[in-house]
């Protein structure tokens, strides 16, 4: 199985930005523990701050992996693009938030991309990524 991690703006901030909401550890860290508890699973992971290249990304994968983890970043709640993406591919599309944004500013409790995935995590830190491989492994 291949499963492609798609993490949008910001998130190569990890460890370092806002702590008290994302916690000290960098995705890469983790990302080495969640490919050690998923051998047989190949895991790729692309980052980018830019809507369009997150665009391609999708494009690019989305009709070859057996699933797609994307944490959009501040994109979730702004872009059409990205939702337009999503539906015009073949592999499904869970989508991830560390935090619980519904706990958060007002503008965070909307998703763009929600109606297009098959279903949305969030809340559980970085374990919302290891929930996200569990729902494409079961599917």
């Amino acid at each position: 199985m291949k499963i492609q991690i798609i993490n949008g703006p910001n998130i190569n901030l990890l460890g370092k930005r806002e702590p008290g909401i994302y916690g000290a550890r960098s995705f890469e860290d983790y990302l080495v523990e969640l490919r050690q508890s998923y051998p047989d699973v190949e895991l790729d992971y692309y980052q980018s701050n830019c809507e369009g290249e997150l665009i391609d990304k999708i494009q690019e994968v989305g009709f070859s992996v057996d699933g797609i983890v994307l944490n959009a970043g501040a994109y979730t709640h702004t872009s059409i693009a990205l939702q337009d993406a999503i539906r015009s591919i073949t592999s499904p599309v869970i989508e991830v938030h560390i935090s619980n944004v519904h706990q958060r500013e007002e503008f965070r409790h909307r998703s763009m991309i929600a109606c297009a995935c098959m279903g949305v995590i969030c809340g559980f830190g970085l374990d919302s990524y290891r929930l996200a491989v569990e729902a494409l492994l079961k599917r």
